[in-house]
C-alpha cells in the first residue's frame, strides 16, 4: 500500500494544526515562549509557507521568507509531527523549498536559523554552519545560523 505525501501552500485554516505541531514539539525542539512568535509569523510575516500532508494528515510545515532582500531566501519555521520525524517528510519539505529558491534567478543565498537540536539535519542537506549564539531563542536554545552550499 502506497502512502501519499502532498506538499501544498498553507491556508489560514491550517493554523490550528500548525500550532498543534509546535505544541507537540515543545519543549523537545521549541521553547514554550516561541508559540506567540509563530502566531505572529503566521499572521504578519508569512511569505511562502507550506504544509506536508501524509495520507491526509497534516504532518509538517515550513516556510520561505525574503525579509525585503530578494537575493536571500530564508528557510523558516520547520516543524514535523513527532510521529513522522525520521521518515523523510522533513527532507522532502526542505528539498521542495530549496528547489523553489534555486529556480528564482535573483536568489543567490539560502539561509536557515535553527538550534543545536536539529542543525545536523541541515548539515546533511547541504547547509554549512556560519555562527552559533548561545541561548538566542530562549535559555538552552542556541542559534545556529547556516547557509546552503551545494
Amino acid at each position: 500500500m502506497t502512502q501519499e505525501v502532498v506538499i501544498r501552500e498553507y491556508t489560514p485554516q491550517d493554523k490550528p494544526a500548525v500550532l498543534e505541531l509546535l505544541r507537540l514539539n515543545t519543549p523537545a525542539y521549541f521553547s514554550p515562549e516561541e508559540e506567540k512568535d509563530l502566531i505572529h509569523y503566521l499572521e504578519h510575516e508569512r511569505e511562502l509557507y507550506f504544509v506536508v500532508e501524509h495520507d491526509g494528515t497534516l504532518a509538517g510545515c515550513g516556510g520561505i521568507n525574503f525579509s525585503g532582500d530578494p537575493t536571500t531566501g530564508k528557510i523558516s519555521w520547520d516543524i514535523i509531527h513527532p510521529a513522522y520525524q525520521g521518515k523523510g517528510l522533513g527532507r522532502s519539505l526542505l528539498q521542495h523549498r530549496i528547489n523553489l529558491l534555486k529556480n528564482r534567478k535573483q536568489v543567490r543565498t539560502i539561509s536557515v536559523r535553527t538550534s543545536q537540536l536539529v542543525y545536523q539535519f541541515y548539515e546533511r542537506m547541504g547547509f554549512e554552519l556560519l555562527e552559533m549564539v548561545p541561548d538566542y531563542w530562549a535559555p538552552g536554545f542556541d542559534l545556529y545560523r547556516m547557509e546552503y552550499t551545494r
